[in-house]
């Protein structure tokens, strides 16, 4: 195979996206939220990773946060990994980190990318459902039950758990 057919060869290859965020919390177990305004629903601090510029998961995650809310942290565990499929978009593939949890100081730290974000929200996981849509609502439960419980990683399909 020469160069060129090589690079028919990966031109042809289906295409996937890959996202990653971090689930961050305060000391009362809340979820920090953000209100996107180019959507609707809400959604966790994250977005595409850069694989073009040779960034990882953990650091599309951590960079994201730092653009989203305004604090670079280094994300904590691997909770959540989705294959979340969409009708007018190839498939994603998306990571969740935790994020840790945020002290006083931390949160009113918090600054929104003006760009992108209209508000965040520290929200009980009890209310997650009012806020998140599709698969990244059981996404997001699914991350949130691997970190209470202490269990490794969830492999996930669009929201649901696989296996």
């Amino acid at each position: 195979m020469t160069t060129n057919d090589y690079d028919v060869y990966i031109a042809g290859l289906p295409k996937v996206l890959a996202g990653a965020a971090c689930i961050f919390r305060d000391g009362q177990g809340r979820v920090l939220l953000v209100e996107p305004n180019y959507r609707e629903g809400w959604t966790l601090p994250g977005g595409t990773i850069e694989s073009a510029q040779g960034e990882t998961p953990r650091q599309g995650a951590r960079r994201e946060s730092a653009e989203e809310i305004g604090l670079d942290l280094e994300p904590g565990r691997l909770l959540a990994v989705d294959w979340a499929r969409g009708s007018a978009r190839p498939p994603i593939v998306a990571y969740v980190y935790d994020g840790g949890v945020l002290d006083e100081e931390q949160l009113k730290a918090v600054r929104l990318q003006e760009e992108e974000l209209v508000s965040w929200k520290l929200v009980e996981p009890a209310e997650i459902d009012r806020y998140l849509l599709g698969s990244l609502r059981g996404r997001v439960r699914a991350a949130l039950d691997a970190l209470e419980s202490g269990a490794g990683t969830v492999e996930l399909e669009d929201g649901g758990p696989v296996g």
